[in-house]
């Protein structure tokens, strides 16, 4: 097989998240720990930090992936979901899996798939830990792919957990209140693994200090420990960056969105745990770390500029917590006419992210060419409940398209609703 009849072959041959929902979960680490078993454990053979939570372990995992490079530690960085290529996923030191990598794995193990019946995401934590050992790194970021306590992902011991935050996402496998969602994030807290959680609600706090409690391990909350204030941004080098100050150290990163000012003291009081675990990380690589993300690991779709004159930009944010943010933000970015390009899978709590939405905005409903994509003309009719109206179309690029050609060269643009609406416009 070529590289696409692979890819062809494990998305039709297993069940895949990012195509069907929930139909593809998986529950249990058992079959995992199987499949690890057969591929000679290879986690094993380098340390590992875990970063779970609802929103923003993305932007953390990259950022932690990034200090360690700019550090000299080769880096082992495991994602998802992809936006453009299954290879995004799988990343060392920033450059992607191989093609052949993948094409030699699935080849060597498919009679085993008859055996196991793994799920796609099973296969994809067994296929990047198996790299990670060939590529003989120093370190994997590994980010939690659904939940924590049941993911497969949990397989490790890592020397660091980070949770990042809670919020009310996947509510038809995770449950539908904040404390059962933190439950499940807090199944990565492992006896005697340091742990920090970014974000924390009063009525989750308790959810991870009872479960540290239980296992016997130490735990931090970064909201006491840090103060966070944004300085502004810059373009020095023609790359724009946001700065914050985090306890009175200075810091910029290219990723612009505002809710950065939440994940970024997560990153770096994760940074800072590592030094004490003896990490060689000076603070120059820190600084350096942070400032170039992008470049270091490739991340993309967090509150990415795709033009000027009109600006495009686009966001994967999808749940509540994280809309909020994106639509505070799109009403504090200058602008003429806001016209919002926007998409939703089936199986996101649409009633309650609608209403979050700019009532004065021009929308551009659509979907995404998956199945789990909700139908433009459904959504429409969902978000004329919200007071929100538009115009529907059947393709993500038409939507945008128009956008453009209706567009003045001082309005704002906006793609967003689903990581798999992004993945169709950078």
């Amino acid at each position: 097989m070529n590289y696409s009849e692979t890819l062809e072959f494990i998305y039709n041959r297993l069940p895949l998240f990012q195509m069907v929902g929930s139909a593809a979960y998986k529950e249990g680490i058992d079959g995992m720990i199987e499949f690890d078993n057969h591929i000679g454990n290879p986690h094993k053979a380098f340390k590992c930090i875990h970063v779970g939570g609802t929103n923003g372990k993305g932007s953390v995992s990259h950022t932690i992936a990034s200090v360690l490079q700019a550090s000299g530690y080769k880096v082992g960085l495991f994602t998802s979901p992809h936006l453009k290529d299954f290879r995004e996923r799988i990343r060392v030191n920033g450059e992607p899996v191989p093609e052949q990598f993948v094409i030699d794995f699935v080849e060597k193990h498919k009679d085993y798939f008859d055996v196991i019946y793994p799920s796609f995401f099973e296969v994809n934590v067994a296929m990047a830990f198996d790299y990670f050992k060939e590529q003989k790194i120093d370190v994997a970021v590994v980010e939690v792919g659904l939940g924590g306590r049941l993911d497969s992902t949990n397989i490790i011991t890592p020397v660091l957990s980070v949770i990042t935050n809670i919020s009310i996402d996947h509510i038809n496998i995770l449950g539908n209140t904040l404390q059962a969602i933190a439950q499940e994030k807090a199944g990565i807290i492992k006896k005697g693994i340091p742990a920090i959680v970014g974000e924390f609600l009063p009525e989750t706090k308790d959810v991870f200090i009872n479960k540290a409690v239980e296992v016997g391990t130490d735990l931090e909350f970064v909201e006491d420990k840090t103060e966070c204030k944004f300085i502004g941004t810059n373009n020095t080098d023609g790359t724009p960056r946001q700065a914050f100050e985090i306890n009175g150290e200075r810091i910029s990163t290219p990723l612009l969105g505002s809710y950065q000012k939440k994940n970024m003291p997560t990153a770096w009081f994760a940074v800072k745990r590592l030094q004490k675990l003896g990490f060689k990380i000076t603070d120059e690589s820190l600084l350096e770390g942070f400032a170039n993300t992008i470049k270091l690991t490739g991340l993309q779709g967090r509150w990415q500029r795709l033009q000027e004159n009109p600006t495009v930009i686009c966001d994967t944010g999808h749940n509540i917590a994280g809309i909020s943010y994106i639509s505070k933000q799109l009403q504090e970015t200058p602008h003429k006419t806001l016209r919002i390009i926007y998409g939703m899978v089936n199986d996101k709590d649409i009633d309650h992210i609608l209403p979050l939405l700019p009532k004065d905005a021009v929308y551009y409903f659509t979907k995404a060419s998956i199945k789990r994509a909700l139908p433009e003309t459904e959504l429409r009719e969902k978000a004329r409940k919200c007071g929100l109206d538009g115009k529907c179309f059947a393709t993500v690029k038409e939507a945008l398209e128009t956008a453009k050609k209706e567009a003045d060269k001082d309005d704002l643009l906006f793609v967003g609703g689903s990581t798999f609406v992004v993945a169709e416009v950078i």
